[in-house]
């Protein structure tokens, strides 16, 4: 296989994201022991393609739906609690399993554990999308390999790798079976169960890193699934999310956004760069070699999703990949504003913390020097304004011009964020309330949200009843995946951080550390804001502050703010009309915040 290198119920602690090591701050699991016993697995199994088969399977379960069902299915077994993550799979993989039918063999994606090989006698070797299976034989991966392959399958040996996501979005796959671990598991297929990506899986009877083992039967069960018919369609934000993606394709950004200097792209320079570059069309070629390095493409998702939910939602439905075509050229086009509105603020942003990389590439001040990099960010601004006004030949002027108005709100409350940030960060005196820190967070994230979701909306129609319900949903959803985001900081990323605590070591103004200095005795306090802002801090510094923080349990307070906002954005959504737009905004909290 090709493809690109990875570019009304109770509410569940969120799950902290994936990392590439252990995090330094806790987090909350559902119970993940797998059933020791086959009987027990099986009438777990039975029970729930039972439930299933009574269900309306017009709407993707979410994880509360999943989760309570799961906990009824162990309570009518007289299992313990312990089984919750195994009973979830197989509940979920009954629930999708007509869905996954209905995809030929050669559209699904089986992905399998490199821990079911022969770790001493394995001769294969990794690249960047997983292990590159020999077909020596030595193993079930190979048998596995085969059988799936013979069908036409595209097969993955890799640990829930994000180009899981990039092969289904990037269109090489239509569906996910899967076998791994629950851990794994979860992390894998969460966010792809909630875009409504059909998907199956059996687990591994332990998380460990080799020598494991599975209900083999089922596998290939699994595997085997024979092509049909749908009886009935799930709906799916999958196309929506290819749309949103295939924007920032070469092709594809030219058409909407087309270059006005024109000539080579540094892609095209043979690899002499801007000196092979007109100097007046240098910061244009940065620009749009910057726009198709990478991202999760989620705000212009948001955009195209928020237009097809108020439109009739067609995009969602059977004939999605159709209608996502439909959507009118100038809908993309401010959905890719928003996009570039987001890339400039991250130059931005990434000049004023200092960061070093950013898509796991130098930081353009880090590559092209502060002044160049300042003034792409600022090009990109310009072209984002340019991108929305253009489209007043295509919609009507007052829908432009309250787009450009929210917009245009946007950034000066996202500057004010940033700026009471770095007015602190530079400040002598480093006291910090939480209420304070969320008062930046709900300047510095939400509007950006907030943008994308009227803009959508706004292009549907007038939209003067959703303005304020809009506003209170993007502050919780805000405020949530900015709090997320400081846990996050505890845990190395792959692309854009290098270490855990850069929060700390840059001395910006996290809740975390407001609600550690509010918890913490004097001396604590003291000890703690030593640490700040001191780039040169080591492992010892950011062991100690990991210390202040379980001690003032800031980490436990954080989680409950988050779940706290989750629900509250859930609520606002509760209230909405029509069912379409409900649904999306549900999908984006849980989505965002799980």
């Amino acid at each position: 296989m090709t493809v690109p290198p990875p570019d009304n119920v109770p509410t569940r602690p969120p799950v902290a994201p994936d990392a590439t090591s252990e995090p330094l701050a806790p987090k909350p699991d559902r119970v993940k022991r797998v059933p020791p016993d086959r009987a027990a697995r099986s009438a777990i199994r039975e029970r729930a393609e039972r439930l299933v088969a009574d269900l309306d399977k017009s709407s993707p379960l979410d994880n509360r739906e999943l989760e309570v069902r799961a906990r009824l299915i162990l309570e009518e077994l007289g299992e313990p609690d312990d089984y919750l993550g195994w009973t979830m799979v197989a509940l979920a993989s009954a629930f999708w399993r007509d869905q996954v039918a209905s995809v030929p063999y050669s559209r699904r994606l089986l992905l399998l554990p490199h821990c079911l090989r022969d770790v001493e006698s394995c001769p294969a070797h990794f690249n960047e999308l997983g292990l590159l299976c020999q077909n020596c034989g030595a193993c079930h991966l190979s048998e596995l390999r085969e059988r799936a392959e013979r069908l036409g399958y595209n097969v993955l040996i890799a640990e829930g790798s994000p180009v899981v996501m990039q092969i289904i979005l990037g269109g090489h796959a239509d569906a996910l079976i899967g076998v791994s671990c629950l851990n794994v598991l979860e992390r894998s297929l969460d966010k792809i169960l909630l875009a409504g990506i059909p998907c199956m899986a059996v687990p591994l009877h332990e998380s460990r890193c080799r020598d494991s083992a599975t209900d083999r039967d089922w596998v290939e069960e699994m595997i085997d699934t024979p092509h049909r018919a749908a009886t009935e369609h799930t709906q799916t934000y999958v196309h929506l999310l290819r749309a949103a993606k295939r924007m920032f394709q070469p092709d594809e950004l030219e058409w909407l956004a087309p270059r006005v200097r024109g000539g080579p792209s540094l892609a095209e320079t043979n690899g002499r760069g801007l000196a092979a570059i007109d100097p007046v069309a240098a910061t244009e070629a940065i620009a749009y070699d910057f726009l198709l390095k990478g991202g999760k493409r989620a705000r212009p998702f948001v955009t195209l999703a928020a237009y097809d939910a108020l439109t009739g939602a067609a995009a969602t439905g059977a004939d999605g990949a159709e209608a996502a075509s439909r959507i009118p050229d100038a809908v993309r086009r401010v959905a890719m504003a928003i996009e570039i509105f987001h890339k400039a603020s991250l130059v931005h942003d990434d000049i004023e913390d200092n960061d070093a990389f950013r898509y796991g590439h130098k930081t353009l001040h880090r590559k092209h020097g502060t002044a160049a990099a300042i003034n792409v960010g600022d090009y990109l601004i310009g072209l984002g304004y340019r991108l929305v006004a253009q489209q007043q030949s295509r919609l009507d002027a007052e829908t432009v011009a309250d787009i450009l108005m929210q917009l245009a709100e946007a950034h000066t409350r996202l500057s004010e964020g940033q700026g009471a940030e770095l007015a602190w960060r530079d400040a002598r005196e480093k006291r910090l309330a939480p209420r304070d820190a969320l008062r930046i967070y709900a300047l510095k994230t939400a509007p950006a949200f907030e943008a994308a979701l009227y803009a959508g909306l706004r292009l549907a129609g007038p939209i003067p009843h959703y303005r304020q319900p809009i506003a209170r949903y993007t502050r919780h959803l805000g405020v949530a995946y900015q709090i997320l985001n400081d846990l996050e900081d505890w845990q190395p990323k792959r692309e854009n951080k290098q270490t855990a605590g850069g929060d700390v070591l840059d001395g910006r103004p996290t809740l975390l550390l407001a609600l550690a200095l509010e918890n913490l005795d004097a001396p604590s306090r003291k000890e703690l804001l030593a640490v700040i802002g001191s780039p040169s801090a080591g492992p010892d510094a950011l062991d100690a502050v990991d210390r202040l923080y379980r001690r003032a349990g800031v980490y436990e307070t954080a989680r409950l703010l988050i779940d706290k906002h989750h629900a509250r954005a859930r609520d606002v959504a509760d209230a909405l009309e029509p069912d379409a737009l409900r649904r999306l905004l549900h999908y984006l909290a849980d989505n965002l915040l799980e």
